[in-house]
Parts: structure tokens; C-alpha cells; sequence
């Protein structure tokens, strides 16, 4: 059966500012004086969006998704705690969690009677680091399918053989602390602050919890009463994105954007501010998938060629600057393994991408052509950095074109760490 299409989306429109509309405004003034005084955020974008995420936590079923926040470091002592700690002040029934169970989980959100909590889950990279992810499945299905108010998660419910399917709802707001990065599918979904080490002239007041933790317990009793007089405005709204702003970005500062938009005073202008800037800066971050970064990394090893025998894209993807190409978990990527990752994508007529005979002089061998791979550099690739006239005139790398691929080395497989991007720029 073909669901029914949805319905048309109402057009884009600030909600009109009430007579509360500067009452909200210096009240999350206060908010962000409160963060500022224990949390050092990187930018001042981290401080209007974290603050607008507390504030909107109080405000969760008047919209239709929840964005999770992500405080994310390379290194430990940075931070992350303790903005999750006055987070933990600010938000409505918080659940602390370091190793909580997908079960337990489930459960809280899905039968809250005192209301649905909101989660503050530390160190995630314990649960979604590299050696702990494939275990944690079900916990990321559900951190993504609670970005929805519709998101619910099945299970089945009984005893023996008595059991029945149950829907879960999922729906709740999430942050996160942790080391590296998350699964894609929680990045996407987040507003990611990338927390560092505070400098010696960075200096904030000691977080004392019998002292602090009942101011933040103020500032939360008054957000809640203040969402309570801007419910109706809220519901429903759907405030005008910056330009540029679409698809899940959209999706993720839509509740942060009407939060301000009802609040008024400066803070429309400073959270559109920071929606691009921190959008802008979440997209260089982005590595994309290994599949994005190969057909990326082609891209720029093609350059003009029309076709490229195997080993020559194998020799130039190895000795690409910062390219992982050279090292998958201790082995180069080989001709069988650059096969199976391109046949994940197809052409302009939709057919797999496999390698083709490629005729250089008198030779002939299996590589790939330009037109096979040029629907996917379309569509998946970031837009290819703009040259410049002086680089395009004279480009710091020879031009490349198919018959270049004759002066390339034959494959030959990097022995060891040794011979990684480094050595192999050498061949």
C-alpha cells in the first residue's frame, strides 16, 4: 500500500512576538551568564545553541523533532562533563548515564509517568568507540529514532511464547559527552560543540553542586513557566531558515531557531548567526563515509583524465596527503577492495561501476573511466574546491589525462607501515 503523501508544509514565519517576548530574552541572558561562569565553550555559537537546547527541552512536544547536542573532544579534561553537569541543572527530570542498557532506556522514555526525561549520557565513546559500536546497535536505533516525536521502537513483549509486538515511543532529548566522534547517523542528528582544554587565561568559577546546582534549579523552574506562556506560539511554527540551511541541518536547528524566534529581543539574529556558523563548521568536520571520502579522493586523482588503468588510481590514492588509503587496518587498498567498494554505486543508466578495459598505447588493462564515475562525484561529493586564476593558469600538479597512465608505477603493494603515503609519493 502507498502511504498517503504528507501534507504541504506551512510556510516559513516567525511566530509573533507577545508582550513576554524581552522577558524571554533576559531570561536566556541569564541562562547563558549561568554556563558562562563554570563552562569555556569554543565559540560564542556554542553558548547561544546550548542555551537555546536547554530551553527547549521544556518546549518538547511542541515540535515535531529533537536535536541532540554533542560535547566531543580529542582529549579528556576538556569540558564535557561539566557542561553536561549544568545542562543536567537546567533541564526538566534529567537521567544522568554512563552505561545505562538499551532496556533501561527504553523503559524510561516509554513509560515516564513523572514526564519524559531528559538524557545526559557521558563519555559515549565508551558505548560507540571503534572496539565497542557493533555491540551498541539497538542503543544508537534508538538515540536516532528519538530525534522524532513519532520515532517508536518495537519489541516483542511476553512470556514463552505468549509474546506481542509493542511500540516504544523513543521520542526524548538527548546530549552527549565524549572522546573522537559518533556514528554518522548521531552526527547528522546533532549539534555537535567540539569542547578543548581551557588556556591558562581561560578561568571559570568551581562547580560547587550544594551551592550551584539550586540556582540552575531557578533558572529551570523559570524556563518552564516561561515555555509554558509561549507553548502556542511555538506549536506549529516553523521559522525561516538562513539561507543555506536545508534537508537535516534544518531539521536539527528548527527547535533552536522558534525557541529564539519566541524569546526575542537579540536572539533571533544571534541564533541564525550560529546555526550557520556552527552548520558551516560541522560540514568541514565531516569526512563523510569511507564510500564519500573514496569517490572524493578519485575525484582529485583523476583530475582531467578520461580513464585510469587500476594500478595508476591505486598508486595515487596511496600517496594522496593524509589519504587512509595506504593503511586499512594494517593493508593498502587493493584492486579486489577498490571493486567492491565502488559497485556500491552505479552509473548515469544505473548500472554497477566495475572496472573496464583501459587502452593506454599499446597496453591494455582493467581500470576505470571519468564518465562511470561522474553521476557519483555528482551526487554524493562535495562541490570540488574553486581554483583560482593563478592556480588554474598554473596548476601546482601536472594535468592529468589518460595517457598519463603509462608513466605510473605497476601496482605493486606497500610492505608493511613503512611504506605508507610517504614512501610510496617516492615510486
Amino acid at each position: 500500500m502507498t502511504p498517503p503523501a504528507p501534507s504541504p508544509r506551512p510556510k516559513s514565519h516567525p511566530p509573533t512576538p507577545g508582550p513576554d517576548a524581552e522577558n524571554g530574552a533576559a531570561l536566556l541572558d541569564e541562562v547563558e551568564a549561568f554556563h558562562r561562569r563554570f563552562n569555556v565553550f569554543p565559540s560564542q555559537a556554542a553558548y547561544v545553541a546550548v542555551v537555546l537546547w536547554d530551553a527547549h527541552t521544556h518546549l518538547l512536544d511542541a515540535f515535531e523533532s529533537t536535536p541532540r547536542v554533542a560535547f566531543l573532544s580529542p582529549e579528556p579534561g576538556s569540558g564535557k562533563t561539566r557542561a553536561l553537569e549544568i545542562c543536567e541543572t537546567l533541564a526538566p527530570r534529567p537521567m544522568v548515564t554512563v552505561n545505562a542498557t538499551p532496556a533501561a532506556i527504553f523503559r524510561a522514555v516509554s513509560g515516564f509517568q513523572g514526564g519524559r526525561p531528559t538524557i545526559l549520557f557521558d563519555e559515549i565513546d565508551t558505548v560507540f568507540g571503534p572496539k565497542a559500536a557493533k555491540d551498541n546497535e539497538e542503543l544508537r536505533g534508538l538515540i536516532n529514532a528519538g530525534h522524532r516525536r513519532t520515532g517508536v521502537s518495537y519489541r516483542c513483549v511476553g512470556d514463552g511464547s505468549n509474546q506481542q509486538v509493542q511500540a516504544f515511543p523513543s521520542y526524548a532529548a538527548v546530549a552527549m559527552g565524549g572522546l573522537g566522534d559518533l556514528p554518522d547517523t548521531i552526527m547528522t542528528r546533532s549539534v555537535i560543540i567540539r569542547m578543548r582544554r581551557r588556556a591558562p587565561n581561560e578561568k571559570v568559577e568551581p562547580f560547587r553542586q550544594r551551592i550551584n546546582e539550586p540556582e540552575g534549579h531557578v533558572l529551570r523552574d523559570r524556563l518552564a513557566a516561561w515555555a509554558e506562556t509561549v507553548r502556542e506560539r511555538i506549536e506549529g511554527a516553523f521559522p525561516a531558515m538562513p539561507d543555506g540551511i536545508t534537508d537535516r541541518p534544518a531539521d536539527v536547528w528548527e527547535p533552536l531557531l522558534a525557541v529564539a524566534d519566541a524569546a526575542g529581543g537579540h536572539w533571533p539574529d544571534r541564533a541564525r548567526a550560529a546555526c550557520v556558523e556552527l552548520v558551516t563548521a560541522a560540514k568541514a568536520n565531516d569526512k563523510g563515509s569511507a564510500g564519500i571520502r573514496l569517490l572524493t579522493d578519485l575525484r582529485q586523482v583523476f583530475g582531467g583524465a578520461d580513464a585510469l588503468p587500476t594500478a595508476a588510481i591505486l598508486n595515487r590514492l596511496w600517496a594522496l596527503d593524509e589519504s587512509p588509503w595506504a593503511d586499512l587496518d594494517g593493508k593498502p587498498l587493493d584492486a579486489r577492495g577498490l571493486a567492491k567498494r565502488l559497485r556500491e554505486y552505479v552509473t548515469a543508466d544505473n548500472q554497477p561501476i566495475k572496472a573496464r578495459n583501459v587502452r593506454t598505447g599499446t597496453e591494455v588493462a582493467k581500470g576505470y573511466y571519468a564518465t562511470d564515475l561522474r553521476d557519483a562525484w555528482t551526487r554524493y561529493c562535495p562541490p570540488p574546491p574553486v581554483q583560482s586564476a593563478t592556480s588554474a593558469t598554473h596548476p601546482a600538479q601536472p594535468h592529468l589525462t589518460s595517457t598519463d597512465a603509462v608513466a605510473d608505477p605497476p601496482f605493486t603493494t606497500p610492505v608493511g607501515a613503512a611504506t605508507s603515503a610517504t614512501a610510496l609519493r617516492a615510486v
